[in-house]
This record gives C-alpha cells, structure tokens and sequence, in this order.
C-alpha cells in the first residue's frame, strides 16, 4: 500500500537514511531506490541491507537530476507498481522508526478526507552540527493555509516529510520549475485538491541542510529567482480566492520583490500587478510601483 521512492546520487548520508528504513516497526511498505547514474556505487552499502526490508534497486544509465529533478523524481516514482500511496525520501534524509506505523495507525482517520499525508520535521544542519526545534502542524489544514505559514517563516516544509495519494500524484504531476525550486510546494496545492492536508505529529521526518544541498552558486539563485516568479504568478492567477485580503497583498508583493531583484518589471508584468492591486485595493502599493515604473522609463 506504501511506496518509498528514494531518488539516489549520493553516498554520504544514505546509509542513514537506508539504517531508517530498516528499523521501522511496521514493514508494510516497499523502497523504490532510483539511481540517477551515479559517480558513487551503492551496491555495497546495499547489500549489507538486503533482507532488512524490501527494496527494488535501479541504476539508469543517464543523468536525468542535472537537467531536471522534477522528471528524475517522476522517473523513479514510475517505479513503483501497484501501491496506493507514495513518500520521496531524499537520499540524505531519514526517518523516525515510528513513521510507517503511524501511517497506518492514522489511515482510517484520513483515507478517503485527505490525498496528502504530512510528518512533523527537524532539520539537520550538517555544517554547524546541530538540530532545529520540531515543526509540528495543524492536524487538519489547508494546502494554501499551509504554503502561507511558510510563506510568513511560521513554518517549513519540503518533498520528504509528506505522503501523497497516487491518485492525486497521476491526475496533477509535479510542475517543472528549474531545479525544483517550489516544486513541491505547488504539488501540495495541487495534490491535495480541494481536500485538507492530515498532519501525522507523533512521527519525525529528519530532514538534511548540508554543503552538498543545491546553494549559493549565481546560476542556481537565477534559476530559483525564474522559479518563485512563476510560482508566485500561478498563486496570484490561479489561487487568490482561497486568501485573505491581506495575505493577497503580501503575495502581490512577494512576486514584484522577485521580478525587481534582477531586472526591471515588464509592461505586461506591471499591468498584471497593477490589475490584482486595484482588484485587492492596496492603491498605494500600485501608485509606488506607478513611480518606479516611471523613473526606470525615464532613466
């Protein structure tokens, strides 16, 4: 009934996560282990875990993650066969030993009122040695809800500590922006569709911020910039009328703040703020952007 798809490339802390996997209380579940042709073997490291629990292993023969982790995590997710529902555990990240049980303890409380299934968190500071306090969340909430607590830092969120119906998972995909960057946060928008997300709090997703992480290079913050204006863009297009007046604001400006760090904003990217400012009444907030419009014009 539970997948585990781990897209593998790196060998550091898999063991870990493999460790993880090995412990849970309740074997109910199958690995799905996706090698995007990696420099590092694992076979050694997965040998040592054969018969701890059950687990398909497939190399491909070309480096997909480098172009594209969206279709990376979509290739390894077709790996799966006939489970209902689907959990992508990064290659560095692991789990508490309860998860799997819990799932199960918790199904009949949210199968059939929820396509998504989330686990409170700690991150993993590699660099500085430390943990972070726990993220726990509402049991019962809404995917917009939940994007704007971490939209407002009152929260985080991320692929590994969900589960997902693979209903849901068929019907919407994840979207494609570069390097995945909002990626996950627009499939919980999408997965949950319509429904509420079910919050499992009693488990831990351990979740790893290390040197090896995407960061810091100038292309990648290119990318991640193109990625949060067309995700903001679909927010504001396609979502607006699940916030509140205020929250709708602070997205509008989120997404002009975006444009702005780069470049300057495009005519049509004016009058598309233009229209959700006058639509939202924050006038004053469309008269200052008037301004700057103005000035890089006359400059």
């Amino acid at each position: 009934m539970l997948a585990i798809v781990v897209p593998y490339y790196k060998l550091t802390f898999f063991e870990e996560t493999l460790k993880s996997l090995a412990i849970q209380t309740d074997k109910r579940f199958k690995v799905y282990i996706g090698d995007d042709a990696s420099p590092e073997n694992p076979n050694d490291l997965l040998e040592k875990y054969n018969g701890k629990f059950e687990f398909d292993y497939h190399r491909f023969k070309d480096n997909l993650g480098g172009i594209s982790l969206v279709q990376q995590w979509e290739r390894c997710v077709s790996l799966s066969i006939d489970e209902e529902w689907l959990m992508i555990l990064g290659d560095d990240d692991y789990l508490d030993s309860n998860v799997v049980a819990s799932f199960y303890n918790n199904f009949n409380d949210f199968n059939s009122k929820s396509n998504l299934v989330r686990y409170t968190s700690k991150l993993i500071y590699e660099n500085l040695n430390t943990v972070s306090d726990l993220y726990k969340h509402p049991i019962w909430e809404t995917a917009t809800d939940s994007f704007y607590r971490k939209f407002s830092k009152e929260s985080r969120s991320s692929l590994s500590e969900h589960i997902f119906s693979k209903q849901s998972y068929l019907k919407y995909g994840f979207h494609n922006y570069p390097l995945a960057w909002n990626s996950d946060d627009r499939a919980w928008i999408d997965f949950s569709d319509k429904r509420p997300i079910y919050t499992i709090n009693e488990s831990i997703v351990y979740v790893r911020v290390s040197s090896f992480s995407i960061t810091g290079k100038r292309d990648n913050l290119l990318k991640k910039n193109a990625s949060e204006i067309e995700f903001y863009k679909f927010l504001i297009s396609r979502k607006f009328k699940y916030y509140r007046d205020y929250q709708r604001i602070e997205i509008i400006k989120k997404y002009g703040k975006e444009i702005r760090r780069y470049r300057s904003l495009l005519i049509y990217e004016w009058l598309f703020i233009s229209y959700y400012c006058v639509r939202y009444f924050d006038f004053d907030y469309l008269k200052k952007g008037f301004s700057m419009t103005i000035n890089k014009l006359k400059s």
